[in-house]
């Protein structure tokens, strides 16, 4: 509606959660409830924080850099962190009593956040909207069929006699590998056809005698006979349709699996049958409540109990090594790109650094920029990793892969950097005097503040800067429409945006909040530089999720009980942290801050036992309220077949072993 540029400020700023909600889902709306929590902290933090412990710090001359924070780099920023005090003084209380306001102020948005997210998940379930998950369950384990039983007849038998009433109908889990290359075989050459018809098309449109585009079917389209291209396709398509409808009967017939959906008719039903216990014995019947349809991991269902529970430790064990050798490259690269270092390996840059604007920002940017490029490598195999646990649905394996990114993200760039950069310069004086590591590692944290203060800089200077341009994914487009996109699928396809990538998001934002809160009291001038990269981000990802990125999921806020235990380990870790430096200054109240860890692991088991069981299962109270109409059950289940299944319109007798029709449709709207 309008050219100026700063227009989408105004309606992200003006827009509500419920717009939120309405375009991007509650998942979204609860990312942002976590970037106004972190926002808050540092706010209120600072309001105090700033103009107490700045002044304490910058008039105190006991001592000079001796307990740097700058490491050279800026030095002017060494007076105004806790380095500057002496390790024996009353200015020292102050930085005691800054130290319980964060935590305080942290408890009160903590709370606050989570029961706001309650009310959201609350709301949003209670929706007179049918939903197809809200009306399914999730079935595994189910035990071996007895003789001349059929696993149709198995589930149909036991879940009809526990819900009599509710019970719609199962279907039968499969094993679609087959049928599933089949399928995307098939739709390859439907792309393929489309692609030969438009390029066919457009030529006609220049040159009324133009001929049909023609390729050889060997390797790479390079070698072998040459045909033309359509009709190739076109026989293609007709055969691999009528092997497909074959392979959908085998696979419905013969490859059926442990587990099932069991559908109800009243989502109240469905609830209670997601909370229950079914067998006796724990490995056998296990239920949980369904996924949406476009969620489901398919090829994870059948995976046994057991299988499941090994499947996760050896993930664990994995992830373990993982974070323990990667730390090694990551110190060693932390170590590696000071400028000092990367002088004596390369001579010829003495030139360079000589200009001093250059060297300021070489030493500033340097080893930030290597470490975020090195860190990009890593969420994919995290998420590979996650999925190899056997869970269920695309949110949860987010959700894993977000935690495992997070502890990988603290314990290698905040942890792994400093104690690398810190090992690797004091390593002549740790073996001369090997006691001498332990108050090596315990200074080694507040001498690394400016270098995450320019890295939180970094994040939300080019970080945002690239979100907000989009200006990668937009050359990407535009050379894919220019050389590769022939129809409008494929420029479609090329031009979609994507999701908000939970996975990674989250625990980049959390490594932020574990620097900015473990620093916020040592070197309180990195607390503007946190509201700056909460602040700046809070606005434009409200833009970019009103108008750019397309959700590929939605699980009614479930990540947030994991992102709030990862906030109550960043609290705990900063004050840790802080115990930790009042101990290396041997100043004699230090013994006042033990309460603060425990406060916090007290807070988290209330707010845990408040509020996360509604997290794992939908409360009866919230679903019981009445739908706007009767659900159309059949969509309902037919929404959940696989697209490999359900292509072609296979007639519905096909479907009888791994489907069962019990009780007549939309027999009740609650």
């Amino acid at each position: 509606m309008t050219r100026n540029p700063f227009a989408w400020m105004r309606e992200a700023i003006s827009s509500s959660e419920t717009d939120i909600i309405n375009m991007s889902g509650v998942d979204t709306a609860v990312y942002f409830v976590f970037l106004a929590t972190a926002l808050g902290i540092f706010v209120f933090s600072g309001i105090v924080l700033l103009p107490v412990l700045l002044p304490v710090a910058a008039t105190d001359h006991t001592i000079r850099a001796v307990n740097t924070t700058s490491k050279g780099t800026f030095n002017e920023l060494d007076k105004l962190s806790m380095g500057q005090v002496g390790n024996s003084g009353a200015r020292l209380w102050a930085f005691i009593v800054a130290t319980y306001w964060v935590s305080i102020v942290s408890y009160f948005f903590l709370w606050r956040a989570y029961k706001h997210v309650a009310e959201l998940r609350a709301k949003a379930l209670m929706s007179p909207e049918v939903r197809a998950d809200q009306f399914a369950i999730l079935v595994r384990d189910i035990p071996s069929v007895s003789e001349g039983q059929s696993k149709k007849e198995q589930i149909d038998s036991y879940f009809s006699a526990i819900y009599p009433e509710t019970f719609y109908r199962s279907m039968v889990v499969t094993d679609n590998k087959k049928v599933n290359k089949i399928y995307e075989e098939l739709e390859g050459y439907k792309k393929k056809l489309e692609r030969a018809e438009a390029i066919y098309a457009e030529s006609k449109n220049t040159n009324p005698d133009a001929l049909k585009p023609s390729h050889k079917t060997g390797f790479l389209g390079i070698i072998g006979e040459k045909v033309d291209s359509i009709e190739f396709y076109n026989d293609k398509i007709k055969e691999l349709i009528e092997k497909l409808e074959a392979e959908q009967k085998l696979t419905l017939k013969e490859k059926q699996q442990s587990s099932a959906l069991v559908f109800f008719n009243s989502r109240v039903a469905a609830a209670s049958a997601s909370q229950n216990l079914h067998a006796p014995i724990v490995d056998t019947w296990t239920v949980m409540d369904a996924p949406e349809p476009r969620q489901l991991i398919w090829t994870n269902l059948s995976k046994k109990f057991y299988e499941r529970i090994i499947r996760q430790y050896v993930v664990y064990v994995v992830v373990f090594l993982t974070i323990f050798f990667y730390i090694i490259p990551i110190g060693f690269i932390s170590a590696l790109t000071t400028l000092d270092n990367l002088v004596k390996m390369l001579p010829f840059l003495k030139l360079v650094v000589k200009l001093k604007v250059i060297k300021t920002v070489l030493e500033a940017y340097l080893p930030q920029l290597a470490l975020i490029i090195f860190l990009a490598l890593l969420p994919k195999f995290l998420l590979f990793l996650s999925k190899a646990e056997g869970i269920p649905s695309e949110s949860h394996a987010t959700r894993a892969a977000s935690g495992k990114f997070f502890y990988f993200t603290v314990l290698n760039v905040f942890i792994g950097v400093t104690l690398g950069g810190t090992l690797f310069t004091s390593f002549k004086s740790i073996e001369h005097d090997p006691n001498s590591i332990f108050d090596v590692l315990a200074k080694s944290l507040p001498q690394n503040a400016t270098f995450f203060l320019t890295f939180v800089a970094l994040k939300f200077f080019v970080g945002y800067g690239l979100e907000l341009s989009r200006i990668v994914p937009l050359i990407i487009f535009h050379l894919k429409k220019k050389y590769l996109c022939k129809t409008e699928a494929e420029i479609k396809e090329a031009w979609a945006p994507g999701d908000l990538g939970y996975a990674t998001r989250f625990p980049n934002d959390m490594l932020i909040m574990t620097i900015v809160l473990c620093y916020s009291v040592i070197a309180p001038i990195i607390i503007p530089f946190g509201v700056a990269y909460f602040g700046l981000g809070w606005l434009l990802l409200r833009n970019q999720a009103l108008k750019v990125y397309v959700p590929s999921f939605e699980s009614y806020g479930r990540m947030w009980p994991h992102i709030y235990t990862r906030m109550i380990a960043t609290l705990i870790l900063y004050q840790v942290t802080m115990l930790g430096y009042f101990g290396v200054k041997k100043f004699k109240p230090t013994p006042v801050l033990f309460p603060l860890p425990i406060i916090s692991l007290i807070f988290a088991f209330i707010c845990q036992k408040k509020f996360r069981r509604f997290f794992i299962s939908p409360a009866l109270e919230v679903v019981s309220h009445e739908l706007k109409e009767v659900p159309n059950m059949e969509i309902v289940y037919s929404s959940f077949i696989p697209p490999c299944l359900s292509a072609g319109k296979p007639d519905e007798h096909q479907f009888e072993d791994a489907l069962s029709h019990v009780s007549k449709p939309g027999s009740s709207s609650v």
